[in-house]
């Protein structure tokens, strides 16, 4: 009888497929899924280990899973993920409930290691940490644990920054990009199954063929997943500022099936900051990139990224960061409150700031950020937009998403009707915005959409 296998998956979009990739190859190795804890033999927790709060809601999971191993003989508790790559030899000390520990880089090997434990185990937990990462490819099976219509394509994995907060390098190693025909192949698998939209992940997107032979980059790559049909949306996430190109940015604007939307993380409006970051470019060669794409691509939709409360920030360096914000307009903006993580260059770093001064910097920062987000969202009041239908939210509201609204970490688009099917791409007109959200009702040629200007279209 197959064994049943409960999977709890934390952190990014990256550990998703992870997860989803661990899913298919114990599928086809005999398993079956349980979303029930209390049903399943096995139970999986692929942890994140990038910042403390990362790290304190997978020991939390790891524990909660623990209590459902305790009430049935014979249960297996494995942990995989970024946590059991950076701690594995410590936890296996300190977290006997745990069956075995299994690194970022060798979790196809999941049913051998259960297959190890299957006779029992003497001696305390199990520890498989080798590799840093490993980059599966379009034939390893692959099961879907988010919305059938949208899925995350992994492009390539490690990173060769070296920020100095960021763990990620030496967990997950350099970086190595997967073959363009093995993406091209995945995308078609993909809308196979139904899905309509595709977000390119990655820890540094814009590094993407740099590395492969003979080298490629991210805008080819794009070109060629905008041929792949029954795709209609493909998004970037996580660009790297100093790789944001020409090409790149010519690949976006003629691309219809490309969204208008680039995810790039700034972390810092300050010199002295970006410096001490590490993050190798000064606040006005940011504001020239950041020009550079909205003057090639004007209805972009630009979602960045900052750390308040870095090692040595001062007050000027804070009112600088503000000054940025508020100059440069950024449709969307996630605020990070810095997290001090041993092995890192900031770890080390003297003039540590309290966390009280880091609440206080991210609340001033967020209500400044909020003032713009109502603003930029006001501008959608009256135009028809392309609205990708999601589903019902928690309290039974219908929405979706624009191509300016990524998955899970921006604002969506709430529906009058409910007359929708999920993934469908609904001609929606935006009747009202909130802070954060948007209001619409279908578009259609009665007379309540009279007043409507039809020619004022977002992507």
């Amino acid at each position: 009888m197959p064994r049943k296998v409960h999977l709890s998956s934390l952190g990014c979009p990256k550990n998703q497929v992870d997860a989803e990739v661990m899913l298919g190859k114990l599928v086809a190795d005999g398993y079956e899924i349980t979303l029930d804890p209390a049903l399943a033999d096995v139970l999986i927790v692929n942890t994140c280990s990038f910042i403390r709060p990362a790290k304190e809601e997978s020991i939390d999971t790891i524990l909660e899973m623990a209590r459902y191993k305790a009430d049935g003989e014979g249960r297996r508790l494995v942990v995989t993920g970024c946590l059991a790559e950076r701690y594995g030899a410590e936890l296996t000390r300190d977290m006997p409930e745990v069956d075995a520990f299994v690194g970022t880089g060798d979790f196809l090997r999941l049913s051998r290691v259960l297959a190890d434990l299957g006779g029992g185990r003497v001696g305390g937990p199990l520890a498989y940490v080798g590799a840093q990462h490993v980059l599966p490819d379009a034939s390893v099976p692959r099961i879907l644990t988010g919305q059938s219509f949208s899925a995350y394509l992994k492009v390539s994995e490690g990173c060769n920054h070296r920020c100095a907060f960021c763990i990620i390098p030496k967990i997950r190693g350099r970086h190595e990009s997967r073959p363009p025909d093995d993406l091209v192949a995945e995308a078609r698998a993909l809308a196979a199954q139904g899905v309509r939209e595709l977000n390119l992940i990655a820890q540094d997107l814009t590094a993407y063929g740099r590395d492969v032979s003979p080298p490629t980059s991210l805008a080819a790559l794009l070109r060629r997943l905008a041929r792949v049909d029954g795709i209609d949306w493909i998004r970037l996430l996580y660009c790297y500022p100093n790789y944001v190109t020409a090409e790149l940015l010519d690949a976006i604007a003629e691309e219809p099936k490309v969204c208008r939307y680039i995810d790039m993380p700034l972390q810092h409006g300050a010199d002295r900051m970006l410096r001490a970051m590490r993050r190798e470019r000064s606040a006005d060669s940011l504001r020239r990139l950041v020009e550079r794409v909205r003057a090639r691509l004007p209805d972009v939709a630009l979602r960045t990224s900052f750390i308040v409360g870095f090692p040595g920030e001062t007050e000027n360096d804070f009112e600088e960061l503000c000054r940025f914000v508020t100059d440069l307009q950024f449709d969307r903006v996630g605020v990070f409150r810095y997290s001090q993580e041993e092995n890192t260059a900031a770890g080390a770093m003297g003039d540590q700031i309290s966390e009280a001064e880091k609440d206080q910097r991210w609340h001033r920062l967020m209500h400044l950020q909020r003032s713009v987000a109502r603003q930029k969202n006001a501008a959608w009041v009256g135009s028809v937009v392309p609205v990708l239908v999601c589903g019902d939210d928690e309290n039974g509201k219908r929405h979706g998403r624009t191509a300016a609204q990524a998955p899970d970490i921006d604002g969506v688009v709430f529906l009058q009707e409910d007359s929708y099917d999920n993934g469908e791409l609904a001609p929606i007109r935006i009747i009202d915005a909130t802070d954060y959200d948007l209001i619409g009702r279908r578009h259609d040629s009665s007379p309540r959409d009279a007043g409507v200007d039809s020619e004022r279209v977002h992507p």
